[in-house]
């Protein structure tokens, strides 16, 4: 046990720290969280939509991430299109050594392709700021064999613990009344990150490397009362499949929704390809996580609950990942007519 926690503590540290060329952080509610997932997301709601999303992975390890999200959205048809903020956060390492902070601004072009299909072209700003905590750091020279960690590490500190970034990203979304798609590509300008290297250097590690993401999915109606508005014992389902890949990971999330209103439950299998080597041709082959989740939705308000199991050679160190989201989906206002846009899970 002690032997996996170091392995996963170092790994932390050498993605995070000395390197900088970590994956962004995962979600599995991914429709609760959908300026996150692609940015032309924004404004898909039409009316104001506030959202709320925590995850904490991996806590049964030393070093868990604690990952949590705010976002707002609303469509505009002055701009023809919707406005969309985004904070994140992110803890990493014991007691939280390595912190990041994220401001997004965004803004998604609504195009009307043909009566039943729209384009949404969206971009994506984004601020970060980075840090390291030294003294939550812990070095081999630091240990005793028999009492642990008791000795002052000689390891000197550098410089700079902080580093701030701007970053650019963008997003594309085309939908008809029951079948949806996106792009998205995260850090398109791929901005140097590292602590350790100074930006303009040739260090390809300390760039930031770029996300890309597909998603596909349908929206179906079992049993519907009525067409203007969702009734108790309405029933839908909704296949979905997302692609997520970075660096040189990459993830498959194939899963369903099916709504009983005003519940929800969900289920996802996570698996991924990683490259360790491409001049080689060496790949490995991982079943990462099997999710599932709850969801009650009512009016006004949606709120939800996630747990992902760990079925790879982690299953018995991590302790899986809990989530929590919560949405609040407020009125237009001055009573503007909402107009029929993307039908897509809510969870």
């Amino acid at each position: 046990m002690r032997n996996r926690i170091i392995i996963l503590f170092t790994a932390i540290l050498s993605i995070g720290f000395f390197q900088a060329n970590a994956q962004d952080a995962l979600f599995s509610q991914f429709y609760a969280n959908p300026l996150y997932l692609n940015p032309a997301m924004a404004g898909t709601n039409v009316c104001p939509r506030i959202a709320f999303n925590f995850r904490d992975q991996w806590p049964a390890a030393s070093g868990t991430f604690m990952t949590y999200t705010a976002s707002y959205d609303e469509h505009f048809d002055k701009l023809s299109g919707g406005i969309g903020v985004l904070l994140f956060g992110d803890r990493a390492g014991e007691g939280g050594c390595i912190n990041t902070y994220n401001a997004s601004f965004m803004y998604s072009f609504k195009v009307k392709v043909a009566k039943k299909f729209n384009l949404r072209l969206a971009l994506q700003a984004t601020y970060q700021n980075k840090s390291l905590d030294w003294n939550k750091l812990t070095f081999g020279d630091m240990i005793d064999p028999k009492y642990g960690f008791v000795y002052q590490t000689n390891e000197q500190q550098p410089g700079k613990l902080s580093r701030s970034i701007f970053d650019m990203s963008a997003g594309l979304l085309g939908y008809t009344p029951h079948v949806y798609f996106g792009m998205a590509a995260h850090h398109i300008t791929r901005p140097y990150q590292g602590f350790l290297v100074q930006s303009g250097s040739d260090a390809p590690e300390a760039r930031l490397p770029v996300k890309w993401t597909a998603h596909v999915g349908a929206y179906f109606d079992l049993k519907r009362k009525s067409k203007k508005e969702t009734s108790f014992g309405d029933i839908s389902i909704s296949p979905n499949f997302i692609y997520e890949h970075q660096m040189c990971f990459n993830y498959f999330n194939e899963g369903f929704y099916l709504n009983f209103y005003p519940f929800t439950v969900g289920a996802w299998l996570r698996h991924g390809l990683t490259y360790r080597n491409k001049e080689e041709e060496i790949s490995t082959y991982n079943l990462d996580a099997f999710i599932v989740m709850f969801g009650i939705e009512y009016n006004w308000f949606k709120i939800g609950y996630s747990y992902d199991v760990t079925i790879s050679q982690l299953a018995n160190v991590t302790g899986g990942s809990h989530e929590v989201s919560l949405q609040l989906l407020l009125p237009c206002p001055n009573k503007r007519q909402a107009l029929k846009d993307l039908k897509c899970p809510s969870f």
